[in-house]
């Protein structure tokens, strides 16, 4: 089965924004895995909180 996700609902974590998605979201990653930040732009550096974990992905908030 696939690896568990390095983040975890509800955590805080320090990213840096480094692509936006087609839906105009940031996109970070923590261990290559990848944390969708709405409000976000490339080089923002930003304290997220997750909000839902996915299998894939992660979508978390600036806080």
């Amino acid at each position: 089965m696939g690896q568990a996700a390095p983040v975890e609902v509800g955590k805080e974590y320090d990213v840096e924004i480094q692509d936006i998605a087609r839906e105009g979201d940031g996109i970070a990653r923590i261990e290559g895995f990848v944390i969708f930040v709405p409000e976000a732009k490339v080089g923002d550096k930003v304290k997220i909180q997750i909000d839902r974990v996915m299998r894939r992905f992660a979508i978390g908030h600036k806080i």
